[in-house]
């Protein structure tokens, strides 16, 4: 997003002596360091487990599995994920400086953008997700016809294409500013005026939460509303499927890690006019913006704890490489034991063979 990582960076949320004495200020600035500490945590864990695990999708649905429509949704839905965490270790280091940014106004723009079009692809996949399992289970007729692999991709060009464009204001604000001793990356609405700078930040929150987040959030509710409905309707001739299944997992997830960050942001728009919001801006925006992130490693987990089909061809191509490594292993073990045998020369004849051609 275009604040996202650094959007409780750019706002230093530090009082002023006259809302309170210096003992309160020693007590905030040390619970802004354990929020902090906290989200630096929770990155890690993201960058970890995002990293082994949408990579581990990947593999699965582009070389492992049967290349279906739905492999088509988890595969574009994992690469979003898996470049986003890529690029953590940046928002890492930011946090461990002290919002010191150290690479760049161009990698404070492309860090930016990068999340934001994460976001934006992953709500948009899955709002896709949520319409095609409504649409492959009640419209049996129309999916058969216009369900196919190519219409497929065609639809992942445009989400991406959009996610793109609706992240472009990350490449435009985006800026560096050298503050005090530290270089900040941050959203440089405009350096003057401040009321263009504050329409064009109500602007884009408007519009991030509105596509990013309600109405996709109407459309998959809607969408499971009907199949729900059309499922208790047919009386067991629809029947959900385990994809299904796990398909609401990951929406569930997504909505309730997004949910907190896209509150935060709309509570942001009026953050000047009350001293308490401020507070909980400062106690709360790290948290909110940890668990977003957060969600970037979580999909990879619901695949294989509730996804039967994803779980039994992991466990397949698990044991695939291990009976391949087990067998280069012996091939190795038996040519190092070949080559420590001593060569026998064809010129060399033994003593007894000697002493009987001389009889």
């Amino acid at each position: 997003m275009g604040d996202l990582g650094e959007e409780y960076g750019n706002y230093t949320y530090d009082y002023d002596l006259e809302y309170g004495d210096l003992e309160d200020l020693k007590v905030e600035h040390r619970q802004k360091e354990t929020m902090h500490i906290i989200s630096v945590v929770v990155y890690i864990i993201s960058f970890v487990l995002g990293l082994i695990g949408n990579g581990t999708v990947i593999w699965v649905t582009a070389f492992k599995s049967k290349k279906t429509v739905n492999s088509v949704w988890l595969l574009n839905l994992a690469i979003a994920d898996f470049v986003f965490v890529l690029f953590l270790p940046f928002y890492i280091d930011y946090i461990l400086r002290d919002f010191h940014w150290d690479f760049g106004v161009a990698m404070c723009k492309i860090n930016s953008f990068v999340s934001v079009m994460n976001m934006y692809a992953s709500v948009l996949f899955l709002t896709v997700l949520s319409v095609d399992r409504y649409v492959s289970l009640v419209h049996l007729d129309w999916s058969q016809r216009r369900r196919t692999m190519g219409n497929a991709w065609v639809v992942c060009g445009c989400i991406w294409m959009l996610a793109a464009a609706l992240s472009c204001p990350a490449l435009i604000f985006r800026d560096t500013m050298r503050l005090h001793d530290k270089v900040v990356c941050f959203n440089n609405f405009h350096e003057k005026d401040g009321h263009t700078a504050a329409m064009r930040h109500i602007i884009i929150v408007v519009i991030r939460t509105t596509v990013g987040f309600l109405l996709p959030f109407t459309a998959i509710c809607v969408t499971s509303i009907l199949l729900t409905v059309k499922v208790n309707q047919s009386r067991g001739s629809v029947r959900v499927s385990s994809f299904s299944k796990t398909v609401s997992a990951v929406i569930l997830a997504f909505f309730l890690c997004w949910a907190p960050f896209h509150t935060f942001s709309l509570m942001e728009l009026s953050m000047h006019s009350s001293f308490y919001l401020h507070n909980i801006l400062k106690a709360g925006f790290p948290l909110a913006t940890s668990l977003g992130f957060f969600n970037s490693c979580i999909n990879p987990l619901l695949y294989m704890l509730i996804g039967k089909k994803v779980r039994h061809i992991l466990k397949r191509a698990c044991l695939d490489i291990t009976k391949s490594s087990l067998r280069e292993l012996s091939q190795s073990v038996s040519a190092t034991e070949m080559e420590s045998v001593p060569e026998v020369h064809q010129d060399w004849v033994p003593e007894e063979s000697v002493e009987s051609s001389t009889l």
